[in-house]
Protein backbone atom coordinates (compact mmCIF):
# COMPACT_ATOMS: atom_id res chain seq x y z
CA UNK A 1 0.00 0.00 0.00
CA UNK A 2 1.44 3.60 -1.23
CA UNK A 3 2.39 5.78 2.28
CA UNK A 4 -0.29 8.60 0.67
CA UNK A 5 -2.97 6.00 1.14
CA UNK A 6 -2.10 4.61 4.25
CA UNK A 7 -1.86 8.56 5.97
CA UNK A 8 -5.56 8.88 4.70
CA UNK A 9 -6.92 5.44 6.23
CA UNK A 10 -5.63 6.55 9.76
CA UNK A 11 -6.66 10.16 9.36
CA UNK A 12 -9.89 9.05 8.32
CA UNK A 13 -10.08 6.87 11.16
CA UNK A 14 -8.75 9.62 13.59
CA UNK A 15 -11.50 11.78 12.67
CA UNK A 16 -14.42 9.15 12.48
CA UNK A 17 -13.48 8.74 16.72
CA UNK A 18 -14.15 12.51 16.71
CA UNK A 19 -17.38 12.30 15.42
CA UNK A 20 -16.42 13.66 12.13
CA UNK A 21 -17.74 10.87 9.32
CA UNK A 22 -18.32 13.55 6.74
CA UNK A 23 -15.04 14.75 6.73
CA UNK A 24 -13.41 11.33 7.23
CA UNK A 25 -14.81 9.65 4.17
CA UNK A 26 -14.12 13.19 2.11
CA UNK A 27 -10.57 11.91 2.78
CA UNK A 28 -10.98 8.36 2.46
CA UNK A 29 -13.41 7.71 -0.33
CA UNK A 30 -11.13 9.45 -3.13
CA UNK A 31 -7.82 7.28 -2.22
CA UNK A 32 -10.22 3.95 -1.90
CA UNK A 33 -11.32 4.67 -5.49
CA UNK A 34 -8.46 5.54 -7.36
CA UNK A 35 -7.16 2.06 -5.96
CA UNK A 36 -6.16 -0.42 -8.01
CA UNK A 37 -7.16 -4.11 -8.02
CA UNK A 38 -3.97 -5.12 -6.01
CA UNK A 39 -4.08 -1.69 -3.44
CA UNK A 40 -7.55 -2.63 -3.07
CA UNK A 41 -6.97 -5.78 -1.79
CA UNK A 42 -4.82 -4.31 0.64
CA UNK A 43 -6.54 -1.76 2.09
CA UNK A 44 -9.80 -4.32 2.42
CA UNK A 45 -7.22 -6.24 5.33
CA UNK A 46 -6.15 -2.95 6.62
CA UNK A 47 -9.57 -2.28 7.59
CA UNK A 48 -10.52 -5.78 8.82
CA UNK A 49 -7.34 -5.55 10.87
CA UNK A 50 -7.84 -2.06 11.89
CA UNK A 51 -11.56 -1.84 12.94
CA UNK A 52 -11.12 -0.90 16.49
CA UNK A 53 -9.15 2.35 15.01
CA UNK A 54 -12.40 2.98 13.57
CA UNK A 55 -14.43 2.92 16.82
CA UNK A 56 -12.37 3.14 20.20
CA UNK A 57 -12.61 6.66 21.65
CA UNK A 58 -9.95 9.15 20.95
CA UNK A 59 -8.48 9.31 24.52
CA UNK A 60 -5.57 11.91 24.88
CA UNK A 61 -2.50 10.64 26.33
CA UNK A 62 -3.11 7.16 25.05
CA UNK A 63 -3.00 7.02 21.37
Amino acid sequence: MRPSTLRALNRAAELTRQNRLTEAMLIAEPVILAADFYEGEEIKAWLVSHVADFTRENRKGTD
